[in-house]
């Protein structure tokens, strides 16, 4: 046990995916593919008599960071940096439950194995309505597939070998809970059309592909996303939208050679890390 601790946890783009309701929140979940990112949140957790939470200096309230201490039994000083934006389809909630279960195993001396904290956090998420699928992408890394929904005892996860450059413009917001708290029949079977057609293929230029086509099949692509994916398009690049903001994520150079002022970042291929126990 330590005073405090550090972790990093990798940003997520998710590119297509469905909508699984369970019984219980460790088994609702979501298939899909998504891009974990270089940029991601570093999460430091205290010892603190009250819970408090603070993101790139300013407080805040998460309800997945406090499920999270609460199914831990535990308050501290959740303190997390990060470059990326808030509600913009990047798993900054997700990434700072698991980054808070992470560091406060090590902060506490809870015991508990990778996989039961990955499933607090994921459980966490489902529950404050924030994420279905980051948790899990997030501590696998790279390219990760999910092909069966929920936390690690329920879900089945593979990967593109793959890595590349990697550049983002954001535009806005979306509601994840808005979204998946609706109907979501016509979602999800584009997310099974888009997953198939990527496992058929396991290639970055494919996930991109199936990516573009879900956004349309969803009904969630926004006409300012759409200009940005087709003047990338018309540079020769390849870029989709990020699930769920109003985000344009492309590979290589694609947005800056279309002529944005782009974010500059990388597929990461390792998962969510204790950085170091204090």
């Amino acid at each position: 046990m330590s005073d405090e601790a550090h972790a990093f946890v990798p940003g997520h783009i998710t590119g297509f995916f469905t909508v699984d309701r369970g019984d219980d929140p460790i088994e609702t979940g979501s298939r899909g593919g998504g891009l974990a990112l270089s940029d991601g949140v570093s999460v430091t957790v205290s010892r603190s008599v009250e819970t408090e939470i603070t993101l790139n200096g300013d407080d805040i309230e998460m309800e997945a960071v406090e499920r999270v201490l609460d199914a831990l039994r535990t308050t501290a000083t959740v303190t997390a940096e990060t470059p990326l934006p808030l509600g913009s389809g990047f798993g900054v909630s997700g990434g700072l439950a698991l980054g808070t279960a992470l560091a406060a195993n090590a902060v506490f001396g809870h015991g508990l194995s990778y996989n039961e904290l990955v499933t607090i956090a994921h459980g966490a998420e489902v529950q404050a309505g924030s994420g279905l699928g980051d948790v899990v992408a997030q501590a696998r890394g790279g390219v990760p597939l999910r092909l069966e929904p929920g936390g690690p005892q329920f879900n089945y996860l593979d990967a593109i070998p793959a890595r590349s450059r990697v550049e983002y413009v954001t535009l806005g917001e979306l509601s994840t809970a808005d979204v998946v708290g609706g109907d979501t029949e016509t979602l999800t079977a584009a997310g099974e059309r888009a997953l198939s057609t990527v496992v058929k293929e396991p290639k970055l230029s494919t996930f991109m592909q199936a990516a573009r086509q879900f956004s349309r099949e969803a009904d969630l692509l926004t006409p300012e996303v759409k200009t940005v994916i087709d003047d990338v398009a018309e540079a020769g690049g390849d870029a989709a939208m990020a699930m769920l903001g109003e985000t344009v994520v492309a590979l290589g150079t694609g947005l800056s050679d279309a002529g944005y002022d782009a974010t500059v970042c990388a597929i990461y291929p390792p998962g969510a890390t204790i950085e170091d126990e204090g």
